[in-house]
């Protein structure tokens, strides 16, 4: 059932756009996929009943994109149409494991595509394939890679190094602020390239080196997951994608070679200090004391009476962050972040 309920979630949602009102993303496939991987199975048509009058037709093309020109259109919305059928013939042509190695690193560098939205729907969409291969999965995946094709956005550039080793959360707290925290997120990112600490903070991934890419990918999710508890307040929404996007990247990683684990790595600990540095506050505030006495299900089904996708989506990822430490600490800041991205 569970297998047969995201599919038809997918299927409900497939000729649907990547966005609606202009920029703003459908979540709705990323939302689906959440709430069955947590049991929420029954949960889904009805929250995409409640979602649906956000939904916008599937852009049209304007012309075909070739294999051989891929590079002018990388980054252009205006294509959105034309890349969602790029991929639709890539899929029909090839494995989507192949498609996905080969594209994986052409479009990490531009990994702050669609507010991070972009890599965050290809990580539900693999997630989804390592469990089961399904058409409909197929074809998410490639919505997904389409929609990070058509924002694809690079960050200002990381400094060399070498730097010194610092744990997750030490190198959270390093990250400086952008100076105009009013405009939305891509004039705000735009701001990282006269920001003087920037390439050292970027370049700087945290974790030892002698850890796997998985552990040090954990740690920086993690250490995101415990910020939102006492930063979230100020963006309690876009503060969610510091968290979500590093954790889409680690999902992915069962799906690639080796070879791309580390600047996987870099690319996800840049998206998380980019949107730190564009949307966290210059003070903490206190964290939820103790624990909580809901379950971690009681908090998604919270999350799910809510009807917003990055309240489902951050509950998603702090069950991770829960599952390898069982602090029950951590579901009282998932609780609190609920309350604070509803009044959002």
């Amino acid at each position: 059932m569970t297998s047969s309920i995201l599919d038809e979630a997918y299927e409900r949602v497939r000729h649907t756009g990547p966005e609606r009102d202009g920029w703003l993303s459908n979540h709705a496939p990323m939302a689906a996929e959440a709430l069955v991987h947590r049991g929420h199975e029954r949960a889904v048509h009805q929250w995409i009943d409640a979602y649906a009058d956000k939904l916008e037709e599937r852009p049209r093309g304007i012309r075909p994109i070739r294999s051989d020109e891929w590079r002018d259109p990388l980054g252009d919305p205006v294509r959105t149409g034309d890349w969602l059928n790029y991929f639709d013939r890539e899929l029909a042509g090839e494995t989507w494991p192949d498609v996905l190695v080969r594209w994986w690193p052409r479009l990490l560098p531009g990994i702050a595509a669609g507010a991070t939205h972009g890599v965050i729907r290809v990580g539900h969409a693999i997630r989804a394939l390592l469990e089961e291969e399904t058409q409909p999965r197929v074809a998410e995946l490639g919505q997904g890679l389409a929609y990070w094709a058509a924002r694809w956005q690079p960050l200002a550039p990381p400094g060399a190094g070498p730097y010194p080793i610092t744990d997750a959360r030490s190198a959270l707290d390093a990250v400086p602020r952008v100076p105009d925290q009013r405009s939305g997120i891509r004039a705000r990112l735009a701001q990282l390239a006269d920001l003087t600490p920037w390439p050292a903070v970027a370049g700087a991934v945290p974790g030892d080196n002698k850890d796997d890419v998985p552990t040090r990918l954990a740690g920086i999710v993690d250490a995101a997951v415990i910020r939102h508890g006492t930063y979230g307040y100020a963006s309690p929404v876009m503060l969610v994608h510091a968290a979500t996007a590093p954790n889409a990247v680690l999902r992915a990683l069962p799906a690639l070679p080796p070879t791309l684990w580390a600047p996987s790595l870099a690319a996800a600990w840049a998206a998380t200090a980019a949107v730190t540095a564009a949307y966290a506050p210059a003070k903490a505030r206190p964290a939820p004391l103790g624990g909580t006495d809901l379950s971690l299900d009681e908090v998604m089904r919270r999350a799910t009476d809510t009807g917003d996708a990055h309240a489902i989506k951050f509950v998603d990822t702090v069950s991770d962050t829960y599952t390898r430490s069982g602090d029950p600490a951590l579901l009282a800041i998932a609780a609190q972040s609920i309350e604070q991205i509803a009044a959002d």
